[in-house]
């Protein structure tokens, strides 16, 4: 089954309206939604936030629904072990590791999750981790980092944390070419482990025109999807990390054409001008089945 990941909201952990309001997204939903627990949550309300997104993650919830993922505070904080306790459970798709700079982080968080699932009586394994890299050590690092554990299955950039570190200015505008070396850093790290990819959020939620170019430019990076801080930017992200119709015809014209190929003997075939190969086939395939996974849920969702 395609994991479909092309969107993740962002929701404050201690605001009971905002979680109560990305519970009741409906046909805008986004594919995931993230409680944070981490830096939108002031310090003397990161109890708070525990309890409530443990109380929601217990409330029924529909099967097709958004996947839930929560970002714990980091370890050296000492509440990281505290966080996972209270949000493991059978609707927790997953937990999201903040400011990874080491292999060991990401080792130490997957035995924990082990213990905590043997404790809550789940199948093991079954919780995802995802290391959010956000600092020049993180990026430098972050090709050992997406082989560190089976339980990884993910990578966030974090662009505010790295930006500082670079030493960048607060107000930066353009095609955001400053962060183009740690974007395909992530993407080919993520390549080596076979982990999905989630860009950097586009803080300004009104300008609609450079969220898209944003999610644009992630897309041609190589990123399979981004992260939202509204939900109006939800349905600019899953249109433009979806496959389009264009898309979609090519790849089944080519998938097409490679099937009689292969029925006539042949290894690759003429499409269009231009020679059609196993690695073009393969990546046609992917799409038809991303194209599949997203009209699937369109359906159960009607």
């Amino acid at each position: 089954m395609v994991q479909l990941l092309r969107s993740l909201m962002f929701t404050p952990g201690q605001r009971q309206s905002m979680i109560d309001k990305a519970l009741a997204l409906g046909d805008g939903a986004p594919d995931a939604i993230m409680f944070d627990f981490e830096d939108s949550v002031p310090p003397d309300q990161k109890d708070l936030a525990r309890d409530l997104v443990g109380k929601a993650l217990e409330r029924p919830r529909a099967s097709d629904g958004a996947a839930f993922i929560v970002r714990v505070n980091s370890s050296a904080t000492g509440r990281q072990i505290a966080d996972m306790r209270a949000v493991v459970g059978p609707n927790l798709f997953g937990i999201l590791l903040p400011k990874i700079e080491w292999p060991h982080e990401v080792a130490t968080a997957a035995a924990v999750l082990d213990d905590l699932e043997r404790e809550a009586g789940l199948p093991q394994g079954g919780i995802a981790l995802i290391a959010a890299i956000e600092s020049a050590r993180g990026v430098h690092g972050v090709a050992a980092i997406a082989q560190s554990s089976p339980r990884l299955r993910g990578l966030m950039f974090g662009a505010e944390d790295y930006a500082r570190d670079l030493g960048l200015p607060v107000v930066r505008t353009g095609p955001a070419w400053e962060l183009i070396f740690a974007r395909s850093s992530l993407v080919n790290a993520a390549a080596l482990g076979r982990l999905f990819t989630m860009d950097q959020v586009h803080m300004d939620f009104r300008d609609v025109d450079g969220e898209r170019r944003d999610a644009v430019a992630s897309r041609a990076v190589g990123f399979s999807g981004k992260c939202a801080i509204h939900p109006s930017q939800v349905a600019i992200i899953n249109e433009v990390f979806s496959p389009t119709p264009e898309e979609v015809a090519h790849a089944r014209a080519v998938a097409d054409a490679f099937d009689r190929a292969l029925a006539a003997g042949i290894g690759c075939v003429m499409l269009g001008g231009q020679v059609v190969e196993q690695p073009i086939l393969d990546r046609a395939r992917q799409v038809l089945r991303f194209h599949e996974a997203i009209e699937a849920r369109k359906a159960r969702r009607a």
